[in-house]
């Protein structure tokens, strides 16, 4: 690390987990595995529009990251482009809040394609923010800490969300359609402005940029390369696209609870609030953990917990059966952001770090799009215990993956 970023080591850590703590409870009243896809519900009954809100999330998140790879490159200090593009995640919320309160004199097809072009600013905003952002932190933050720091951040998002997921129950119980949504919109909007101005205080310093006698190959022959050469990243990507076909049952379970197990949106706020809780312990735990025992330990926990979750969900025959799967979703997100997020930024060299996690997240879109249409697929013709069955599957299938052929870079390194 730069002698200055040892230095603010402490202050960019709190003000980090600051921001992680003030997204979460935001986020909290605006959930997309809640709040957004019974707003949409109120709207269609469509289950693959209802699938399409977390893979709009998910994919507008990954899709930009390689794409801005070079520029990111060419970057001394990462803050100023975090500052600005951050912006494109926070506004739409705003965006939503309108649509909602303005809902009776749009009407339902203007509502639901407003809804979604706010879905996908928002999900772009993210991506075009991320692959800076996770180069400013691995700057800021020592990497035999990261994941530790990762799962502090979103304990403190989760713990926040879990408490404001019970509100926005409330709210949705309480007051009118569509009154009700546009205020939880509104709040996280709100919100969103602090965790703004706790970002904005991390302290960066400058580093040294790798200047090239040559003209930099293009960018297709850098990722032809990397994976030619990179055999262990390769399975990584596989893996990875096997766990987004296991992920996507996620997105159902609300709705399921609401709809075919009658729980109402108290109990789904209530749900929604102990799978948030539950990721509370296990972010920093397995952080903790994976720092200390094996990233890749962790990841093959993960996918055992998707199979184990999505076969519960399978077979529930009430909202009691879908406190278990929640739990083993908790440990299943927790892995496959917290600790997939710290083992990508162990591949490659420093240099390549940029199209190293550009590519974990750009070549993975594809698949996080098309699990979700496979999964409102399957539950539109069969219902939705076909679409946990085959999420199960997928889950059971990365297991294999991650144990016989993926490596823990850094240990192999």
């Amino acid at each position: 690390m730069h002698p200055d970023d040892r230095k603010n080591l402490r202050w960019n850590y709190i003000a980090n987990v600051l921001d992680g703590g003030f997204f979460g409870l935001g986020i909290g009243f605006a959930s997309f595995t809640t709040v957004i896809p019974l707003f949409v519900a109120n709207m269609t009954d469509s289950a693959i529009l209802i699938g399409l809100i977390s893979a709009i999330h998910v994919m507008g998140f990954q899709l930009p990251q390689l794409l801005m790879a070079r520029s990111v490159s060419r970057l001394k200090r990462y803050k100023p482009m975090v500052m600005w593009m951050t912006i494109n995640e926070r506004v739409p919320f705003l965006g939503l809040a309108l649509i909602a309160l303005y809902y009776q004199q749009l009407g339902a097809l203007p509502a639901i394609l407003l809804t979604f072009t706010m879905l996908i600013w928002q999900g772009l905003g993210a991506g075009f923010t991320a692959n800076a952002w996770q180069n400013m932190i691995s700057k800021v933050i020592p990497a035999n800490i990261m994941a530790t720091f990762l799962g502090m951040q979103s304990s403190a998002a989760n713990l926040l969300a879990s408490g404001t997921a019970i509100l926005a129950g409330l709210i949705l119980d309480r007051q009118p359609f569509p009154n009700n949504y546009a205020l939880c919109f509104l709040l996280t909007f709100i919100i969103f402005i602090f965790s703004y101005f706790a970002l904005g205080a991390t302290r960066e310093s400058e580093h040294e940029v790798e200047i090239l006698v040559e003209a930099p190959p293009p960018l297709l022959h850098s990722i032809r390369e990397i994976l030619r050469r990179d055999r262990n990243f390769r399975w990584f990507l596989v893996s990875r696209i096997l766990v987004q076909f296991g992920l996507m049952a996620f997105s159902f379970y609300m709705v399921y609870a609401d709809s075919d197990l009658k729980a109402g949106t108290v109990a789904v706020g209530v749900l929604t609030s102990v799978l948030m809780f539950a990721q509370v312990i296990f972010n920093p735990l397995l952080g903790w953990i994976s720092d200390r025992w094996s990233r890749k330990g962790l990841l093959e926990i993960g996918a055992v917990a998707i199979f184990l979750s999505a076969i519960i969900a399978r077979i529930a025959s009430s909202v009691a059966w879908m406190y278990p799967s929640v739990i083993l979703a908790a440990v299943a997100n927790t892995a496959f952001w917290t600790i997939t997020m710290a083992m990508t930024m162990q591949f490659g060299e420093p240099h390549e770090r940029p199209t190293y996690i550009g590519m974990a997240n750009t070549l993975i879109a594809p698949a996080t799009i098309l699990a979700p249409l496979v999964g409102g697929w399957l539950a539109d013709a069969y219902g939705y215990p076909a679409t946990f069955l085959f999420a199960a599957l997928a889950g059971l299938a990365s297991v294999v993956v991650f144990h016989f052929f993926v490596s823990d870079p850094q240990k192999a390194r």
